[in-house]
């Protein structure tokens, strides 16, 4: 397929009314409202996590359903999928002696605590629009296995963002990453071998020097040498400007091995 055709379809597969809805959200979340929500609770970045499908399945070993049924499978060779959109520490949880590594770990839970059972049984679906509900289906495979109920639950419940803007706001994220060189990258190495050095230079060839500082790469596998997903830190006062290469933001690099290998279904 075509980086030309690929990018296309990057833009979550919408047309129409579909994509001028979407549109509309995306400039909400990027409008006064949201942004005031942003600086309110004081965070100073959020983390874009998107996974790499065929990397994610293969490194389990009972696969969630996402992974199983063809049908949801198609399309994975247009890029990454959504995982999640994830704040950074919150001031106000700072003030409580909240650290940084208990927040990624407990999230809004520690305000109120996960229920009990699976995403599906734990948390009530989110109500979106039906133009923004199917591009988040084909954004995030995992949806089907009720991931979109837990990442709002744990990341963004407690800090009053609106569920249609926080869903808009990662679609577009990830729609302008699967329309860069980086995806395009990824996307023609599968099933082959990468250095871990030039999936980086990779990364900066599309968003600019010294961007690779702002990615941190997440393999599995035996000797942490298979993709699963790429988190990308953007600031939180300069999302309407990803993927400029100053709207990203420095963070710890990840465990991938020296070499990584970029899974592709069979």
């Amino acid at each position: 397929m075509s980086s030309g055709r690929r990018r296309k379809r990057g833009l979550l597969g919408q047309s129409g009314l579909g994509a001028i809805l979407l549109g509309a959200f995306v400039a909400l979340w990027l409008g006064s409202a949201p942004a005031r929500a942003l600086e309110a609770e004081g965070f100073e970045h959020v983390t874009l996590a998107l996974t790499w499908h065929p990397g994610f399945c293969d490194s389990h070993r009972r696969p969630p359903r996402e992974c199983r049924e063809p049908c949801l499978r198609e399309g994975t060779d247009q890029g990454f999928v959504l995982h999640g959109l994830w704040p950074s520490l919150p001031a106000r949880f700072a003030d409580r002696g909240v650290d940084r590594r208990r927040w990624w770990r407990e999230g809004c839970f520690l305000e109120r605590p996960r229920p009990d059972g699976g995403f599906c049984r734990a948390h009530p679906p989110l109500a979106l629009s039906a133009p923004l509900s199917d591009a988040l289906d084909e954004a995030m495979p995992g949806r089907h296995s009720c991931l979109d109920r837990y990442q709002y639950a744990k990341h963004a419940a407690c800090l009053a963002l609106p569920q249609e803007a926080y869903v808009a706001a990662a679609l577009r994220l990830q729609a302008a990453v699967n329309a860069s060189a980086f995806a395009d990258f990824v996307v023609l190495n599968q099933g082959g071998e990468v250095g871990r050095n030039d999936l980086i230079r990779a990364f900066e060839a599309a968003f600019g020097e010294g961007s690779g500082r702002a990615l941190r790469l997440e393999c599995r596998g035996r000797g942490n040498r298979t993709l699963s997903e790429v988190r990308i830190a953007i600031d939180s006062e300069r999302l309407a400007d990803f993927p400029a290469a100053d709207s990203l933001v420095r963070q710890e690099r990840g465990r991938c091995a020296s070499r990584v290998h970029i899974a592709t279904f069979q």
